[in-house]
């Protein structure tokens, strides 16, 4: 059967393109519907700051009148004007188990990045790397984290079949909250005797703006010319600030600071995933109700780390080499006392040697890896 490929302009209606997520995924046990409100802001250019830099479209992939898949492109002017290579960005790539519907999207959305000056498009990335990152291809027995992408098994197959070819590989690590490791408990203990002017202190929740913005700074300095970085610039540092005032915890985000200046931050947050799974995307008329009592109530037993960085100035620096070490442990310990009974590391590079064997060293595992695809325009 012929298959056509539907575009839908950001700002109008995608409820086929959400739909199309139901539709491959219906029948996966690790699935579950995100909040469609939240998904629809993401989508909306009025909504979502990332459109002020950037351009995209979604795409659908019908069979006659059966839905059977979806993909989207964009264009990130910050990404491209950072790394000058002329690559534009395809995400939520979701098709059922038929090759021909991969292809006839991946077709789709190179020929309108083609359209747009690129020269190659990478992905998935939804709707670029600040966002869910690759296919899942390990780790399919277990539901996504928050901000982490799902997959069906065969995604990876249809992929390959499209054309893409594998880029990069990136993984989540699994941590079981208990006794730390004797090397990360003498890192805190060193830090703290050897350098009593750094201080670790939890982010003011009443501030969250700025502390935002500090956060975000150390961010942009610690992790500039790694492999897919992109700056998230003053507006996106404000919707996530209002996004983010629901789930964060304070007890689980901090900063480093040597004499009261900013130099690292470790940012973990409540699994939401946890507390949503049984709403079938929707808060209305009583998910509202449902999630903030599991949320400040009952309380999620899982979170995610999502970010742990320290400024390039304090690489190498003698006195504060257990730092990184020294702020895993102190995340462990924070955890441990809220409650908490796992968390996920999220995500690492695989070729990021120093940070993976810092997160193994601390005991924690891979049980999900991801895959990010290339394919020249």
């Amino acid at each position: 059967m012929t298959i056509t490929i539907r575009e839908h302009v950001p700002g109008g209606d995608v409820s086929e393109f959400l739909r199309a997520g139901r539709v491959v995924f219906a029948g996966d046990a690790s699935w579950f519907p995100p909040l469609e409100f939240d998904i629809k802001q993401r989508l909306d250019p009025k909504k979502n700051p990332f459109f002020k830099r950037a351009e995209a479209v979604y795409l659908t992939a019908w069979k006659g009148d059966q839905l059977v898949g979806r993909c989207s492109a964009s264009v990130d002017q910050e990404y491209l004007r950072l790394w000058q290579n002329d690559t534009g960005f395809f995400g939520f790539f979701d098709t059922i188990d038929d090759d021909a519907v991969g292809r006839a999207l991946i077709e789709h959305a190179a020929k309108w990045l083609r359209s747009k000056g690129m020269k190659r498009m990478s992905g998935p990335f939804s709707l670029y790397p600040n966002e869910e990152v690759g296919v899942l291809v390990e780790g399919f027995d277990t539901p996504p984290m928050l901000m982490m992408a799902h997959s069906r098994a065969w995604q990876d197959k249809v992929a390959l079949a499209a054309g893409l070819t594998k880029e990069k590989d990136v993984v989540a690590w699994r941590y079981t909250v208990g006794e730390l490791p004797k090397r990360a408990s003498k890192a805190l203990e060193m830090l703290k005797r050897d350098a009593p002017e750094l201080t670790l202190r939890s982010m003011n929740k009443s501030k969250m703006h700025e502390e935002l913005s500090v956060v975000l700074d150390i961010y942009n300095d610690a992790w500039e010319g790694k492999w897919a970085f992109v700056k998230a610039l003053p507006d996106e540092v404000a919707k996530m600030a209002e996004d983010l005032s629901l789930v964060l915890d304070p007890d689980l985000t901090f900063i480093a600071e040597i004499e009261g200046r900013p130099v690292g931050m470790c940012i973990t947050l409540p699994n939401l995933n946890e507390c949503v799974r049984d709403l079938d995307g929707a808060l209305f008329p009583f998910g509202w109700a449902k999630l903030l009592w599991r949320l400040k109530v009952q309380r999620p037993k899982s979170a995610r780390l999502m970010m742990l960085g320290i400024r390039k100035e304090l690489r190498g620096v003698r006195k504060y080499m257990p730092l990184s070490v020294a702020m895993y442990a102190e995340i462990s310990n924070r955890a441990k006392a809220k409650g908490y009974e796992w968390g996920e590391l999220s995500w690492t590079r695989e070729d990021d040697s120093p940070i993976n064997s810092g997160i193994a060293n601390m005991g924690a595992q891979i049980y999900k890896r991801y895959r990010v695809y290339e394919k020249a325009l």
